[in-house]
């Protein structure tokens, strides 16, 4: 279906999703596997599933995916306009639009009736406005997120945790009004006579993008500050390599505890694996002692639940969302001292409790397993049947 196109009056009801990323694009991440998952897995037979998001290079201006009709067009900013003139002009064919926030946002209260509007976002900025940002402009993006989510208060709206729910629920919005749909997982829970075995020496793995509220340099840190009783100790960062940030942040690290940095598996204290396909990603998640994931803030952090289901837990830092996916510490290991110090006091943990090391992998197995084994698209359904 091409943007010019029409819709045409349809028994079926019709789902229209707005995003400045699809699942195909160059940055897609998370919140993009989520929304594939969610929509292409509706029924449609009773619904009809058009996406509209941003144009990429490379990218095709129109195709279908898995039953879901996605268009591009526009940049990150004129997509909105885009998508208001979309909207205008089939207007009557449209019964729901989903308006994905992810720092970017389409302002769908100001051009779409109540009835038919469904919010959706992962998780809040807050404190990663300071982080990732200089003042002014990381004063103006704190002040103004919540006037501009409060536009949303009186909207249906889909979130991935608990912690979100709680955020959204302090500035306004409904409880009844407000519905967690579990982040989908590309992977299914392997079966525990599948696990490999763990690394000899005490090894610890990130995976995700280089971005400073990851807190990827406190990882880094931490592992310097454990070699003083573990030589042998490493880390592995698995995600595309940010050289700036390699070379900002990381390697005055590993000069200052005198590690030698490397890529692949070359003998090294810090290896930097780089982009590796799933299923490496997976069997190396296996092998390590732990996760860790010491991020800021989170809708949930996938790769917590991707480590849990091939035996491996995770150390995380008590902020929003990745307590959510520990359930609450019971499932993984919490540093409620978010800095470098809280997670090598867990690393040792995992090191020297080998009787809470054990149950806890089986917790984050069964935890992760019950919580995201559901139909989240079935889930979605039931939130739109709410609606009408």
């Amino acid at each position: 279906m091409k943007y010019t196109e029409k819709l045409s009056p349809s028994t079926k009801k019709t789902i229209l999703s707005l995003s400045w990323r699809d699942i195909k694009s160059p940055t897609a991440g998370g919140a993009e596997v989520h929304t594939h998952e969610m929509l292409s897995g509706v029924d449609m037979n009773c619904y009809r599933v058009i996406h509209l998001a941003a144009q990429y290079e490379n990218l095709t201006d129109d195709e279908v995916i898995d039953g879901v009709n996605y268009i591009r067009k526009g940049n990150v900013f004129s997509v909105i306009w885009y998508a208001f003139l979309y909207y205008k002009k089939n207007r009557k064919n449209i019964d729901f639009v989903v308006d994905q926030c992810n720092t970017h946002r389409f302002f769908t209260p100001f051009w779409v009736k109540r009835e038919k509007r469904i919010f959706y976002i992962h998780q809040l900025t807050r404190e990663i406005w300071d982080i990732n940002l200089n003042p002014p402009i990381s004063t103006i993006g704190k002040l103004m997120e919540t006037p501009l989510l409060w536009i949303y208060r009186n909207d249906y709206t889909i979130t991935v945790s608990n912690s979100t729910k709680k955020d959204l629920l302090e500035i306004g919005f409904l409880d009844s009004k407000v519905k967690i749909i579990p982040n989908a997982m590309k992977i299914k829970p392997w079966k525990k006579d599948e696990f490999l075995p763990k690394e000899d020496q005490p090894t610890f793995t990130y995976v995700g993008r280089y971005a400073v509220y990851k807190g990827i340099d406190a990882a880094v840190e931490a592992i310097g500050k454990l070699k003083s009783d573990y030589p042998t100790a490493k880390l592995w960062i698995l995600g595309k390599k940010n050289e700036k940030y390699v070379e900002e942040k990381i390697m005055p690290i590993c000069e200052k505890y005198g590690m030698k940095l490397g890529d692949a598996e070359k003998d090294a204290d810090v290896i930097c694996w780089g982009f590796v396909s799933e299923e490496k990603k997976l069997e190396l998640l296996s092998r390590t002692t732990a996760l860790v994931f010491p991020s800021n803030r989170e809708g949930w952090g996938i790769p917590i639940s991707e480590a849990a289901y091939v035996g491996t837990p995770s150390i995380v830092y008590d902020s929003e969302g990745l307590r959510d996916a520990v359930d609450e510490g019971r499932a993984g290991y919490l540093c409620k001292e978010k800095n470098s110090n809280g997670l090598v006091t867990m690393m040792k943990e995992t090191i020297e409790n080998k009787e809470q090391y054990d149950r806890t992998r089986k917790a984050a197995y069964q935890f992760s397993k019950d919580y995201l084994d559901l139909n989240i698209s079935k889930l979605f359904e039931e939130f739109l049947n709410e609606m009408y």
